[in-house]
């Protein structure tokens, strides 16, 4: 048997300007192997309980996984990994693109930051060598600009730079990581930590392509990608029309979530801005990640208004930007999305924000006064884009929204508590638990906040028995199906908890969930398994596997624990249980009850603690994470 890679890590001291370099040997870095679980494990060493998100104690770690830039669909994947400053709990952020698979390339698994520097810098990496250059210059420009005049100053135009806009210079709580100026590392604020060190980029020379342990089956894997495109509409969907393709659909449920979450249904504006239309009108070209076929990156054209270098609109930004603000404008959508991609603004918390103040505004909770004279009401698009700008910009009321919806709820007074939709203080994403409750049960417990991307949607346990998505989901134990996709019952719960351990390996081995997956992606739990074995020559197993996505979400549940969380604070807003007034999804809401008792049941399928919604002692020496029962802040877990 193949021994598993030992991880070579970049420790790089802002503070002193001194970089080292170490080596994770392999029998520790099996357990961890790469992305959400490296970042964790070196992490949670050594950052101690309590700290500020924005303090110099706070550390930020880049990370790739061992397989990271072999040559197939779906493999470049960045992991950021850092408090957050958003939620306070345990950060943890994705992002596609070029740069994971060219810092693998140049020989890294991880970089480590630390401390804070006394003046703006940018770290260059080329091969072994890594150097701090100073970022004075670049300190306030936008991605796009920042982007050329480093690669002026490197004489390199093919290099991969990450970096933060001046969002994240002015620590907007859910400032945002920017690659090719258009892939963000969005969620948890972790652009803002970046900001908070100084740091203002990360820069990798262009790298060579991965070799794979076993060439002949690893081509035959890779090359089966043409095969599997033509036989998956859905996937085949997404390359066409994007994410937003789904945004139709959803509408014509009932689940479209509108105005702040008061409806599911938008028909002044849902057809404007659709994948389809956007296909039909602004759509200039299809991007793709490192190696990628499936090409679903969307990059629009508006002349004079949105420049293509910037990308174009994803489902969760058409909805946050579009449906949850009442904006029917597609261009304004475009511009916004731009604005976000330019300043380094997570879109989802953006407009999610916005759409709150808007809410605010319209029940008189804030004023002109309030808003710098901006009219907030729902639908007015000249509005939306400016406070985008004023957000990133920390200007008269951004500075207020720029620490996202709940914070600012906070500020504003108890009646705007409810408006906010966010769990753990992370603004929820387009997909309405009143459709979906499986998924809204994953919002409730994730580690990290309300997230669509940490297990599988209710949906695919409509499909028939026979179907591919069925036959998948049943390779991880999942087999029951389902006429209505709105019940939430013991085995949908189970459904729940299994489909996050497989995304959280998805994470931690930094795949795209778009490519590799559970049910309805190209490549299944068995095509998982082979490409660990093809690509690394690791004979590993979906129990295996499992057990380290299994590792990763409670090494996240016990650093919450020891920052206080417990279950108490995994809740659904009050309006997720509201029945709706109007649409096609008139009278449908979570029942509270019901998903109560999912909850109590998914704390005993994670086998954590009946009080407190933590990792018992036995639960974390079955993972393998018996060793952080020996550090001093192990009390807080109240066993």
């Amino acid at each position: 048997m193949n021994l598993f890679p030992d991880a070579k890590i970049l420790d790089v001291d802002l503070s002193n300007k001194e970089i080292t370099t170490r080596v994770l040997a392999g029998e520790i870095y099996r357990l961890y192997p790469g992305g959400s679980t490296l970042g964790l494990y070196l992490a949670i060493q050594e950052m101690e309980p309590g700290i500020d998100p924005l303090s110099p104690e706070n550390m930020l770690i880049f990370s790739v996984s061992a397989m990271t830039g072999l040559p197939i669909s779906g493999i470049s994947r960045l992991n950021v990994t850092a408090k957050s400053p958003l939620t306070g709990t345990m950060g943890d952020s994705q992002a596609g693109g070029f740069f994971p698979a060219h810092l693998k390339a140049n020989g890294w698994d991880a970089i480590v930051f630390r401390g804070k520097a006394e003046k703006p810098l940018y770290l260059y990496i080329e091969g072994d060598k890594a150097e701090l250059k100073d970022a004075k210059n670049l300190w306030g420009k936008v991605t796009g600009e920042a982007e050329e005049i480093i690669r002026g100053e490197i004489g390199d135009k093919e290099v991969e730079i990450a970096q933060i806009g001046p969002a994240g210079e002015n620590l907007v709580k859910y400032a945002c990581i920017i690659n090719m100026c258009n892939r963000a590392n969005g969620r948890n604020g972790m652009g803002a930590v970046m900001g908070s060190k100084n740091l203002k980029a990360v820069v990798v020379k262009k790298g060579k392509a991965a070799q794979a342990f076993d060439r002949e089956r690893f081509q035959g894997l890779a090359k089966s990608v043409a095969e599997r495109l033509r036989e998956n509409e859905t996937v085949a969907g997404l390359g066409k029309y994007g994410t937003d393709g789904d945004l139709e659909g959803f509408h014509q449920e009932g689940f479209l979530p509108t105005k702040n979450w008061t409806t599911g249904y938008f028909p002044e504006g849902a057809n404007n801005i659709t994948g389809m239309t956007m296909y039909e009108s602004i759509l200039k070209e299809r991007d793709t990640c490192y190696a990628c076929a499936v090409r679903c990156k969307r990059v629009v054209e508006i002349p004079g208004v949105v420049d293509p270098l910037y990308g174009g609109p994803e489902y969760e930004t058409c909805a946050t930007l579009g449906s949850y603000c009442g904006v029917t404008s597609l261009e304004a959508v475009a511009f916004a999305n731009q604005l976000c991609n330019m300043y380094g603004l997570d879109t989802i918390s953006c407009g999610a924000t916005i759409s709150f103040a808007m809410e605010c505004y319209e029940k008189g909770l804030i004023n002109d006064k309030d808003t710098d004279g901006l009219i907030l009401n729902f639908g007015n698009h000249e509005a939306m884009t400016a406070l985008v700008e004023k957000i990133a910009k920390r200007e008269g009321v951004g500075d207020l929204l720029a620490e996202g919806s709940y914070r600012a709820a906070q500020r504003i007074g108890k009646e705007a508590i409810p408006l906010s939709m966010s769990v753990k203080g992370q603004e929820l994403p387009a997909h309405m638990p009143q459709f979906k409750p499986a998924v809204g049960l994953i919002y409730a417990v994730n580690p990290f906040g309300a997230d669509h991307q940490s297990s599988e949607h209710d949906v695919f346990l409509m499909m028939p028995p026979d179907s591919r998505e069925r036959r998948r989901l049943a390779q991880i134990g999942v087999w029951k199906g389902y006429d209505n996709p709105s019940v939430i019952d013991d085995e949908k719960v189970r459904f729940a908890f299994d489909s996050q351990k497989f995304f959280s390996i998805l994470d931690t081995l930094c795949l795209c969930q778009f490519v590799w997956g559970p049910a309805w992606e190209l490549y299944g739990p068995d095509d998982m398994v082979d490409l660990c074995k093809y690509g690394l020559g690791w004979d590993t197993s979906i129990y295996e596997l499992m057990l380290v996505g299994e590792r990763r979400i409670n090494m996240m549940r016990y650093f919450n624990a020891r920052e206080g969380f417990t279950k108490e604070d995994d809740r659904l807003p009050q309006r997720i249980f509201e029945p709706f007034k109007d649409g096609p999804s008139k009278g449908i809401c979570v029942d509270k009850e019901d998903f109560e008792k999912a909850k109590e049941l998914y704390y005993e399928l994670a086998g954590w603690d009946k009080e407190t919604g933590n990792p018992t002692e036995s639960t974390l020496r079955k993972l393998s994470l018996g060793w952080l029962l020996e550090k001093d802040q192990v009390e807080s877990l109240a066993y």
